[in-house]
């Protein structure tokens, strides 16, 4: 309802014409990956932080850590410094030991059939279990060897789980 003043305000007045534009809904760009970049710098500088050689890193005796008989040492070394990009992850977090031998076995089958070089295997640091001791740690320490598509595999630097997880490098198909 308009009031008389109002009336008197619009004489000669028109409305003004709608503008010829169409506003383009333009797509947000790409969310940027921070955490991903920390990570990795946070592995770079663990790695560059870390033992000085193979050697060293195998004689504290408590870091995963295997090499295939007739593989360079340098395999290892690039492993554990991320030369190749982990592709599949399988973690063992609630499974007792026959639960995680099975998968495992069939996590390794499986990439391998993919074609996947580099997995990690979170197997825990033992927190939960008697003792405080990582009792899939050590079973993976004698599993992982007696698989053939096994060629390499080492403590995951602390980015990918540090202690409560293994790099595993499988063979290429």
């Amino acid at each position: 309802m308009a009031l008389p003043e109002d009336e008197d305000f619009r004489k000669g007045v028109q409305p003004l014409a709608r503008p010829r534009r169409i506003t383009i809904a333009r797509t947000p760009p790409a969310p940027v990956p921070r955490q991903t970049h920390r990570d990795e710098r946070a592995a770079l500088a663990e790695s560059l932080a870390g033992p000085v050689s193979v050697d060293d890193a195998l004689e504290s005796g408590e870091e995963l850590s295997f090499l295939r008989e007739g593989y360079p040492r340098d395999t290892l070394r690039k492993l554990r410094r991320g030369h190749w990009t982990v592709e599949a992850s399988l973690d063992l977090h609630g499974m007792n030991r026959t639960e995680a031998a099975a998968a495992v076995s069939e996590f390794l089958r499986r990439r391998t059939q993919r074609g996947q070089r580099c997995v990690r295997i979170v197997h825990g640091r033992g927190l939960g279990s008697p003792n405080r001791e990582p009792v899939l740690k050590g079973k993976l320490r004698k599993w992982l060897p007696l698989r053939g598509e096994v060629l390499a595999f080492c403590q995951a630097p602390r980015a990918h789980g540090g202690g409560g997880a293994a790099l595993v490098l499988l063979r290429a198909n």
